[in-house]
């Protein structure tokens, strides 16, 4: 799965799942663009991957801005050569039951989660089709796939990148282009961390597996679908989550 002389970009590559794809696709051998709206932390990922060797952006990014991710995929390119790999990671959650939750909340997480997806794959797509090679993959989410009560917002947002995968999969396969979703099940991230012990073991109750994932868990299925060893993959969603869903 190596990938020498490809060059990623990873959106959200400053913290959690985003930082730790970005870490090992440096450690497979690509070079990293990390996008982030906290431009501390994309900094922080970034000098981390140049110390393993490869070369690193870090760009301040809002994905929901097209005109500011048209000039990050033109700024990466002018810099890194190319584009190869776009992961589609960044994405927020807005919880609240429907009779709660606010328009505002529903707007943004569909704009984070999905509009930032659009911009970024229609940025890089110009690059990659030129080449005739690329890989997208699209972080979506298990409950994309089966809902979550008090997630309407960031579950609408999950599947609508499942479906924004599979079309894009068929717009681009002539050009040698994949695209391809993994869907996460619950991860060690910042945002489990705060959730109560009783909390935490209703979930493990779910996941056949009695443990939640890690980020590397998921990084490791991105640099799988990244790579060569991929090439005959596309519209696919990768689960990743212990047995939670299936």
């Amino acid at each position: 799965m190596q990938l020498s002389g490809r060059v990623a970009i990873v959106t959200g590559g400053g913290q959690g799942i985003g930082k730790a794809t970005a870490l090992k696709l440096a450690s497979y051998g690509a070079d990293v663009a990390v996008v982030d709206v906290n431009y501390e932390n994309a900094v922080v990922a970034a000098k981390e991957i140049t110390n393993m060797g490869r070369k690193a952006m870090a760009l301040r990014v809002d994905v929901t801005n097209l005109k500011q991710v048209e000039e990050m995929a033109e700024s990466v390119f002018n810099e890194l050569q190319a584009i190869h790999i776009l992961v589609n990671n960044a994405g927020i959650t807005k919880d609240g039951l429907m009779l709660r939750m606010s328009e505002a909340d529903w707007d943004l997480v569909m704009n984070v989660n999905l509009k930032g997806a659009f911009t970024c794959t229609k940025s890089v797509l110009k690059y990659m089709t030129k080449q005739r090679w690329g890989r997208i993959i699209n972080v979506a989410s298990v409950v994309g796939e089966m809902g979550n009560a008090g997630q309407a917002n960031y579950a609408a947002s999950k599947a609508g990148l499942i479906g924004f995968t599979k079309s894009i999969a068929r717009e681009v396969a002539s050009r040698n282009i994949t695209s391809n979703a993994v869907a996460p099940g619950f991860i060690e991230t910042a945002m489990t961390d705060a959730l109560p012990e009783k909390a935490k073991e209703e979930l493990l109750k779910q996941i056949p597996l009695g443990r939640l994932g890690g980020p590397n868990d998921v990084a490791m299925g991105i640099v799988f679908l990244s790579s060569n060893i991929a090439s005959y993959i596309t519209g696919q969603v990768l689960n990743i989550n212990g047995g939670m869903y299936m």
